[in-house]
């Protein structure tokens, strides 16, 4: 990956190579800033010594994931004239925790309702006529607008972001590039069929609903058939094979699972039960769409928010980024979605690591924890800090002798007795004295792990 450079200013300058960044430390003419993502400061050369080439930063934006991708354009790009070529710089993989909030909020609901009903008597919820301002999110949808536009105020503070893509679904304006088209044949242009298909794939685990085989191509599939009056809303349509498309043809779902042999020994090959399965598709099929909800509800958000920065802002669809990434061969993945955002022709150099980085929080206001009927079962230490560590924290541990012998890095959590754990790439490595432990980087609320290079 790409290594942050600031000038000694703190103004942000292009992005180097690990090995110049490490020339630079070696040398004393740059500091290190953060530590992950890794920032550098020069201490000889600011803004005004350096030339800035313009530089994109693509998002994806989802309701549990969210990718980001830094990259560089040619010369000649300009905000009415999209460029050519991009070449990624960084790949960034940010997991959201709205599940954990909603959780949360629920919980502290419950608990509400308990302490108003503990005496049998039951006491109304309070209720003040409380308005809410126009906009307003709820906190778990409202956490995904501001990790985001975090990351993409970080990522601007660090880099001379110019542009900025984001995936924004939309119609393609067909008319114009064929003035002559008209009635169906306007959406039934070179992304048709995009969209609905990249939902059904998600939706279904990118596997055929039928038998489980996904090392084949997968064709949309309508439940009840359309001859015997089945809609092609998305709640009856599904993703199979062609197989199990051509078998089940016009059969009741209870049926085909019943009596197709060749459906039975695929199930079989693939380790899969026929009852199993048939349940999981009656499931799957009744799942709300509280995925899709959560992005329609805060893709407009972001995206008015995102143009308050003065960064020109283009936006592109869901099926013009499948399109992009299937023409050019690219592997399914949110950062590489987000690098393949908007119109271009050619994409480099994104074989390059991707950093996940999960939304932990700062701490909890609880001071203690619950049962399952919410009653205590401990108490927590009033303090957050301990002997000068934080949960959270990036913390390096030399332990000289005993059975945990040797160097840990990762990130800790404390004890009130300074026996803290160790959260490490090989695993959580626990009593660790505070007296071998060395502060790399505060806690910011988020836990890092880079991603292998995707080979394709």
């Amino acid at each position: 990956m790409a290594v942050f450079v600031l000038g000694k200013n703190k103004q942000p300058l292009m992005p180097c190579s690990e090995k110049r960044a490490r020339l630079l430390l070696e040398r004393g003419r740059a500091v290190v800033v953060n530590l992950t993502p890794f920032v550098i400061r020069l201490r000889d050369r600011c803004l005004s010594d350096c030339a800035l080439q313009p530089t994109l930063l693509g998002i994806d934006p989802g309701s549990k994931e969210t990718g980001l991708a830094l990259m560089r354009l040619e010369n000649n790009a300009t905000e009415e004239k999209a460029p050519a070529t991009r070449h990624v710089l960084c790949l960034f993989q940010l997991v959201h925790r709205g599940f954990q909030i909603r959780q949360a909020l629920e919980q502290r609901a419950g608990f509400r309702s308990r302490r108003r009903s503990k005496n049998l008597r039951y006491r109304q919820p309070r209720f003040d006529n409380r308005t809410r301002k126009k906009g307003w999110l709820p906190p778990s949808l409202q956490h995904r607008v501001d990790t985001t536009m975090a990351w993409v105020d970080k990522l601007c503070r660090w880099a001379p972001v110019t542009h900025l893509s984001m995936e924004l679904v939309r119609f393609d304006l067909q008319t114009m590039e064929n003035p002559e088209i008209s009635g169906v044949e306007y959406q039934q242009g070179t992304l048709f069929g995009y969209e609905v298909r990249e939902y059904l794939l998600e939706k279904w685990g990118r596997e055929c609903a039928y038998c489980g085989t996904s090392d084949t191509p997968l064709e949309i599939e309508h439940v009840v058939a359309k001859s015997r009056d089945g809609s092609s809303r998305v709640s009856n349509l599904t993703i199979a094979c062609h197989e199990c498309n051509q078998a089940k043809d016009n059969q009741w779902l209870v049926n085909f699972f019943a009596a197709d042999k060749g459906l039975k020994k695929r199930l079989k090959a693939n380790g899969l039960s026929a009852t199993v399965r048939l349940e999981r598709v009656q499931r799957q099929l009744k799942l709300p769409l509280r995925d899709a909800t959560a992005v329609n509800a805060t893709r407009w958000t972001l995206f008015g928010i995102m143009k308050a920065t003065g960064l020109p802002v283009a936006v592109g669809s869901g099926g013009r980024t499948k399109y992009n990434r299937q023409r050019l061969g690219i592997p399914k993945t949110h950062a590489l979605d987000a690098a393949c955002v908007g119109k271009f022709d050619t994409l480099k150099g994104w074989r390059v690591p991707t950093l996940v980085i999960k939304a932990m929080g700062r701490g909890s206001y609880q001071r203690t924890r619950l049962d399952k009927y919410g009653f205590p079962r401990g108490y927590l230490m009033r303090q957050k800090q301990v002997q000068g560590f934080q949960t959270g924290d990036r913390v390096r541990a030399v332990v000289p002798s005993g059975k945990k012998a040797g160097t840990h890095t990762g990130r800790v959590a404390i004890r009130k007795t300074g026996s803290f754990n160790i959260q490490t790439e090989q695993g959580a490595v626990q009593g660790i004295s505070w007296r071998h432990c060395t502060l790399l980087q505060r806690g910011d609320g988020y836990g890092y792990h880079p991603l292998p290079t995707i080979q394709h």
